[in-house]
């Protein structure tokens, strides 16, 4: 059964972003493998201007298995740390070709073998791709769960895990699509919006900055 006060932070929530998805364009599980690869330090946004030219000219995992790094870097060289994750798709689409028949694989061991592809990327693309319950914990969700003191893990790993005993299966992904759109449009980093947060009440920093506790 659900805690009452998780119960009345996901109904704010959900009526907050009713619709809240991924910021990722893509048009199938391999398109947001290689989407999420190049998320990492990179805005969804510029991710999408990057894959609406390279999803034209590459399509399957066999396309990038055959290029050099430089020439994919080239391509992606807009990205954050592009070399490296240059070298991270070209390895993972030959795993995918020759050992997966150019299949994304389903399950958290496979998807974590894969080079660029780490516990948050692989929920992502569980929970998405494979619609999993997944609940992944990047840091605008490791940042807004603590301070609503739904969780005091110290790892990302640690938070997933403390945030999925406290939801049932079916709030999970949309949970943490929403825990991401709240700390982009209001529980920022810096300067949170507490006095515009529907969320306040609930909320163990927010009350404590209000009240003056440490």
């Amino acid at each position: 059964m659900l805690n009452t006060n998780v119960e009345a932070i996901i109904k704010i929530l959900s009526g907050l972003y009713p619709d809240a998805k991924t910021g990722l364009e893509y048009e199938n599980s391999f398109q947001l493998l290689i989407a999420v690869i190049l998320s990492a330090q990179c805005t969804d946004l510029q991710v999408n201007r990057i894959t609406g030219k390279l999803f034209k000219k590459y399509r399957l995992p066999e396309d990038y298995a055959r290029l050099s790094v430089d020439t994919l870097a080239n391509e992606i060289k807009s990205c954050g740390l592009f070399y490296s994750k240059s070298k991270n798709i070209i390895n993972t689409c030959r795993i995918l070709v020759e050992k997966y028949g150019s299949c994304v694989p389903s399950t958290r061991e496979e998807l974590e073998k894969l080079p660029g592809v780490g516990p948050k990327s692989a929920g992502v693309l569980l929970g998405i791709a494979f619609n999993q319950h997944t609940l992944p914990v990047d840091t605008h969700v490791f940042r807004v769960s603590h301070r609503l003191g739904l969780s005091k893990a110290k790892t990302p790993e640690r938070t997933e895990k403390e945030l999925i005993a406290l939801l049932p299966p079916q709030y999970r992904m949309d949970f943490h699509h929403q825990l991401l759109s709240h700390g982009r449009q209001v529980c920022t980093a810096r300067k949170p919006r507490c006095t515009d947060c529907q969320l306040l009440k609930h909320c163990a920093a927010g009350n404590s900055s209000f009240t003056g506790e440490s």
